[in-house]
């Protein structure tokens, strides 16, 4: 089911609120069966196949859990439990995600074709498995209590977060549940909630579905394009991407909003960045989160240990040598960020985002150790290299999600081609298209983004200083309700030939 959909706004959404207060009434776990059974019928009304592999996966986390809670800590059994679900979690997204095009290498590498039909992806399923998979981490290392079924299930289901994230943890979410007026309406949270889910409506809607029209057709023929147009393509998917999934996320935080429940902040302009590290502090920064934590972390500690079980230093100098900055710093980011590539779809292309990515980040993390304590810089100075490091980082950017978009590394590169000026200059876009590229990044670079709007409130967790701005703040007034009104109206008659977030097929 689509969050941007009449069926979701006039159906889904008024029963499940109204069901999640009335039935609150009664109590708390009440309350939470019936947003575990809307979450079910969320995820389950569009393609009904899936709901059996949602389940199944929950039911398999779920025993996991209670076994690894029923061991001793100090024993082996608890982490052989845990290496064991994370290897069957890991095998069942393999299984839907990659063994076609792993079987395709294998036929091309060895000239034997190998027939084979790809499952069918379900919706949401690295989402889902990931939640637990942390679930189950948290629960070995001892962060977290063995939660009962019911809390289970709503942590892996909650509809908001269930199709594209947040990744969440467990220890951030639950406890939001356990309070006494969780299942209670507050008018306040019904009004910001409905407000930052409106936020996100326009975003989807207005800015993100529009500016796809040009995308499909050139990445499908990037040969045919001149660099105009080439360019055009890029920055549109650029655009898209970015207001597709700031969308969803605002319309996800609004969501939960609306159940009383606040959730961790997962984009933060990222296309205000200034680095490369900056930008993966801001964009999707839960899954930023989950890859350093149980990625980058744990190997970066084991190669860490491995230098000083050999004898070799570890300080912030040995970080500036050749031998320790491979080993301390490229290793594991090559590493985690290859992964991460992958983990976002089957193909080339994805390993080579990834990959582009790695090597980003290593340049800025030697930049960063090489340059030392750079000289403070003022006034007109500051804004001019503040201004040339967001642009370098966006063109860096702009360059991986090419890779991102393209059906083949083939394609994304004869789309950069054409962007060079292999096939020549080509038409230039019109001018209605020009001005809407202009307005767009003038929004994304000069306009406060919704956390700031709303940020009085706190709209997600971790926000507790004052807002940034102060000529446009979100306030419950009359005003502002006219003004989110006419906002939603907007929104809802703009729905018509609405399609799925971007996100929806990772």
């Amino acid at each position: 089911m689509l969050f941007n959909s009449y069926f979701f706004a006039f159906v889904f959404l008024p029963i499940a609120l109204a069901g999640y207060f009335a039935i609150g009434r009664r109590g708390t776990p009440a309350a939470l069966a019936w947003l575990v059974i809307a979450s079910l019928f969320f995820y389950s009304w569009e393609i009904p196949a899936f709901l059996p592999v949602l389940m199944l996966s929950i039911a398999f986390n779920y025993s996991a859990s209670c076994l690894i809670a029923q061991s001793p800590s100090t024993s082996g059994r608890s982490t052989w439990i845990l290496a064991s679900a994370i290897a069957i979690n890991l095998a069942a997204l393999f299984w839907f995600k990659y063994v076609a095009w792993f079987l395709a290498l294998i036929g091309n590498a060895s000239g034997v074709r190998i027939e084979f039909a790809a499952p069918t992806l379900p919706l949401g399923i690295s989402f889902f498995t990931f939640t637990q998979i942390c679930y189950l981490i948290d629960l070995r290392q001892g962060h977290i209590q063995h939660s009962g079924f019911l809390r289970f299930a709503l942590f892996a289901t909650f509809f908001p977060h269930l199709i594209a994230g947040p990744i969440l943890h467990n220890k951030e979410m639950m406890p939001q549940f356990a309070q006494a007026d969780i299942s209670r309406p507050s008018a306040l949270n019904l009004g910001l909630g409905l407000s930052i889910f409106v936020v996100g409506l326009l975003k989807k809607c207005l800015i993100a579905d529009p500016t796809s029209t040009v995308v499909g057709p050139g990445f499908a023929a990037p040969g045919s394009l001149g660099a105009a147009e080439a360019w055009h393509v890029a920055l549109s998917y650029s655009l898209q991407l970015y207001f597709d999934f700031s969308g969803y996320s605002d319309m996800a935080v609004g969501l939960a909003r609306m159940f009383n429940v606040r959730f961790p902040a997962n984009f933060n302009s990222p296309y205000k960045a200034t680095s490369i590290i900056d930008y993966w502090q801001r964009w999707h920064m839960t899954l930023t989160r989950y890859l350093n934590l149980y990625l980058y972390n744990p190997v970066a500690l084991w190669l860490t240990r491995r230098r000083v079980a050999q004898g070799r230093p570890v300080t912030r100098a040995a970080y500036g040598t050749p031998a320790g900055f491979f080993q301390l710093v490229m290793v594991p980011t090559f590493f985690t960020m290859s992964l991460a590539g992958i983990w976002h779809g089957a193909g080339a292309q994805f390993l080579v985002f990834g990959l582009l990515h790695g090597v980003y980040l290593t340049v800025n993390h030697l930049w960063r150790i090489k340059r030392g304590h750079a000289p403070k810089r003022t006034g007109m100075d500051r804004y001019a290299v503040t201004v040339a490091s967001v642009m370098l980082t966006y063109l860096c950017v702009l360059l991986g999600s090419i890779f991102f978009r393209a059906p083949s590394v083939a394609h994304a590169v004869e789309l950069i081609r054409s962007m060079i000026g292999f096939n020549g200059l080509g038409g230039l876009p019109g001018k209605r298209d020009i001005a809407w590229i202009i307005a767009l990044y003038l929004i994304i670079w000069a306009a406060p983004n919704c956390q700031q709007v709303f940020a009085r409130y706190e709209p997600v967790l971790g926000t507790t200083r004052a807002p940034a701005q102060r000529w446009l703040t979100w306030d419950p007034t009359p005003v502002w309700a006219v003004v989110i009104g006419i906002g939603a109206t907007i929104g809802l008659l703009a729905m018509n030939g609405t399609t799925e977030f971007l996100y929806f097929q990772f």
